[in-house]
């Protein structure tokens, strides 16, 4: 799928097969790592009123899920694990502080070892994906041609152009945010290069997921 395609459904095809792709790629942990991103941490960051920040603790495993689902990188994860709780509590906060200024809270998060726009971005989303999506490397590709350039500048361009897709792919019965627009986009290339290497593993995918549920004890 071209990030030009304005056929919702499609859209909404790629985003929905997401779990599936995570599984597919058969990667220890990820599943996991990736329930914790999508569905346990968002929560728990918005609950910590009044003034919301990530802990040490979970912006290292949320490295985890950004390294497990993408290219893994060891000294990222030793950087941002030895962090001071303190002064990554403070920050996490300025930088929520910030939203919507993107910009501001990328630069208020990258002033901690280890975590460029990149990570920034991914900590952005678990907390506002309506404003702030990942800076995946599919979805880099897909909206600007290429993933080479992990700068500010280039994470703005990439975040506005998000914005735009979400805002023309929803209407008053449909809502798409700029985060459920970078998983489509990974979701749809995962597929097309897991078709590409393995003409019939698409249609393994599916049986696969419930052969796997058997096996476990």
């Amino acid at each position: 799928m071209k990030f030009e395609c304005s056929e919702l459904n499609l859209w909404k095809e790629a985003l929905s097969s997401y779990s599936t792709r995570i599984e597919s790629l058969n990667k220890p942990n990820l599943i996991s790592f990736d329930d914790f991103y999508r569905n346990q941490l968002p929560p728990i960051l918005r609950n910590r009123n009044p003034n919301p920040y990530i802990s040490t603790a979970e912006l290292s495993k949320l490295m985890q899920w950004k390294l497990t689902r993408g290219k893994w990188r060891p000294r990222l994860l030793d950087f941002v694990s030895s962090l001071d709780e303190a002064v990554v509590k403070s920050a996490s906060e300025k930088a929520f502080r910030s939203l919507p200024d993107v910009s501001k809270a990328v630069s208020e998060l990258t002033v901690l070892k280890g975590v460029g726009p990149a990570t920034a971005s991914a900590v952005l989303a678990a907390y506002a994906p309506d404003v702030a999506p990942f800076m995946s490397d599919e979805a880099m590709v897909a909206a600007l041609g290429n993933s080479k350039d992990y700068s500010l500048k280039q994470y703005l361009l990439f975040a506005n152009k998000l914005q735009a897709k979400a805002k023309e792919l929803s209407s008053e019965n449909e809502t798409f945010t700029p985060s459920d627009v970078e998983r489509a986009l990974w979701s749809s290339a995962m597929e097309t290069k897991q078709v590409a290497s393995h003409p019939d593993a698409d249609s393994k995918v599916k049986p696969s997921k419930s052969s796997k549920r058997k096996r476990k004890p």
